[in-house]
């Protein structure tokens, strides 16, 4: 697909979902990241992530049209264009617009952990308030940020993969 299909896609869905017509342009954008795509204030252009239509299919490609047209839709009636809009919310659920895109199967596998474990537990002597830390604390340097008191090592995880 290329951009000119794309135009008339989004015109095409515009006046099934919307009953209105879509007048600016619609492009396929290679530097969109993470997003599925972008609603142009300034312009009330859209922009499609087209990886999205090359991993996931044209049904996610619809879906990402819908939630962009109910952006575009909104902002230039003066209404609640914004996620957090009661409007916006509505009109997602009227046209069965996703609310988020689905994350790509290569973003996906390529993710780091959200977290890293704690592997370190550090208790003050004086307030007993627990400090968990990935990093080891130089005791000799670092006192407790509430009280003052002295740091002592209280526990020590292993590191996953090592014994």
């Amino acid at each position: 697909m290329d951009n000119k299909e794309l135009q008339g896609l989004v015109e095409k869905i515009s006046m099934e979902y919307f009953h209105k017509p879509f007048r600016h342009a619609a492009s396929f954008n290679p530097r969109l990241r993470t997003t599925g795509g972008r609603y142009l204030l300034k312009s009330h252009n859209i922009e499609i992530n087209k990886k999205y239509l090359e991993e996931l299919g044209e049904k996610e490609l619809i879906g990402i049209i819908k939630h962009e047209l109910c952006h575009y839709h909104l902002h230039l009636e003066g209404k609640g264009y914004r996620h957090r809009d009661a409007d916006f919310k509505q009109l997602l659920k009227e046209t069965d617009a996703p609310r988020y895109c689905t994350v790509l199967p290569s973003k996906a596998a390529s993710r780091p952990p959200r977290r890293p474990s704690p592997r370190y537990e550090y208790v003050c002597r004086e307030c007993g308030i627990l400090y968990r830390r990935q990093r080891k604390v130089n005791t000799n340097r670092y006192v407790c940020g509430r009280c003052g008191g002295k740091l002592v090592l209280h526990k020590m995880y292993a590191e996953p993969g090592r014994k």
